[in-house]
């Protein structure tokens, strides 16, 4: 019943990051660097306290207590974390809701499973994961064949965008990704998916808040919502930087206030888009909480978001016109992603 809750909880909020783009996609007359950073102020900065407050009686007093190593490691891996969700717009923007989210959240499941096992290999602590546990062990090597068939299936999904990139006019790829653009597409989303597994990380950093949250008497369900707060800081910083320096590049701090557009509209589906995202985590927590934070529930909130963005990568029309050729290769990959989470899963239902 555990596992099955978890992955219930998994499910929800891969469903929730898959779709979070979307009301992005309705906002008019606005520079992207506007959007982004008004849904980012509720992803980062207003919706994670408002989530800890309902949940986490005294998430303040925990914050406070906790020592500032572990607050400075938490916003170190924000931090880093933020130039790759950062990058994770980009990559949507350039590569469309399928394919960008594949390329993004494969790398960023193979990085997320695989380099916590190596810093504990290092750094080893009772109780978790090292590196050559997953090589010595049946359970292990399964994870890792897991591992190396998502990256299979990351290079599947690139062979893909390139066949749509010869085989489709350019007016034909701007109907459905508007800013089409494989080859900087495919940077930025490899850029994001090795950054954005540092909020896996962050979420290790923060433990020690998680645990406090437990022992004061919080529900263990909602105990990861006061690290999302330290953790979604560094990325606020992050983004907040480089689209202030790009609203003043782009002399776009006008979109704020410009009544030739639709304003309260703009806004409101920016503050969807954002609250939308942060469901991703809220959820993720209650996942982890019934899994733990390993390989499994990594991955398994990775998969579930790729079937979900492909899914709207389809109602997108994002693949119209391409051959059957293509449409195989792109199908080819997703599937080989989603068998690797089925591998992943198996070789910890070993453990």
């Amino acid at each position: 019943m555990q596992v099955l809750l978890g992955i219930f909880f998994h499910f929800i909020g891969g469903a929730a990051s898959g779709s979070f783009y979307m009301p992005y996609k309705r906002v008019r007359g606005w520079h992207w660097e506007s959007y982004w950073i008004i849904g980012g102020l509720f992803s980062w900065l207003i919706v994670p306290p408002l989530a800890a407050w309902l949940t986490i009686p005294g998430f303040a007093d925990i914050i406070r207590s906790t020592p500032s190593s572990t607050i400075g490691y938490t916003m170190l891996f924000g931090v880093l974390w933020g130039v790759g969700g950062l990058t994770y717009g980009l990559g949507v923007r350039y590569l469309g809701m399928s394919l960008g989210n594949s390329v993004v959240l494969g790398f960023c499941s193979a990085f997320g499973a695989l380099l916590p096992a190596v810093y504990y290999n290092f750094v080893p602590q009772d109780g978790k994961t090292t590196f050559s546990e997953l090589l010595g062990t049946t359970w292990g090597r399964v994870v890792l064949v897991g591992v190396l068939v998502c990256l299979l299936g990351i290079y599947i999904c690139g062979r893909a965008g390139m066949l749509k990139e010869k085989e489709l006019p350019e007016e034909e790829k701007k109907k459905s990704v508007s800013e089409f653009n494989l080859t900087k597409g495919l940077v930025v989303a490899i850029i994001s998916g090795i950054l954005s597994a540092c909020f896996n990380f962050g979420i290790e950093a923060g433990k020690p808040m998680a645990e406090a949250a437990v022992r004061a008497g919080c529900n263990p369900l909602y105990q990861n919502n006061v690290i999302y707060i330290t953790l979604l800081w560094g990325g606020l910083a992050t983004n907040a930087i480089w689209c202030l320096m790009l609203n003043f590049r782009n002399r776009s701090f006008s979109d704020y206030g410009n009544k030739q557009t639709p304003l309260l509209k703009n806004y409101l589906l920016s503050a969807l888009a954002g609250t939308t995202w942060f469901l991703q985590f809220f959820f993720y927590g209650m996942g982890e909480s019934k899994l733990g934070n390993g390989a499994s529930s990594w991955i398994l909130h990775m998969a579930f978001i790729i079937l979900i963005a492909n899914a709207w990568g389809l109602v997108l029309k994002e693949w119209k016109g391409v051959s059957a050729k293509t449409r195989i290769t792109i199908t080819l990959g997703i599937a080989a992603i989603l068998i690797s989470v089925l591998l992943v899963g198996y070789g910890n239902s070993l453990k």
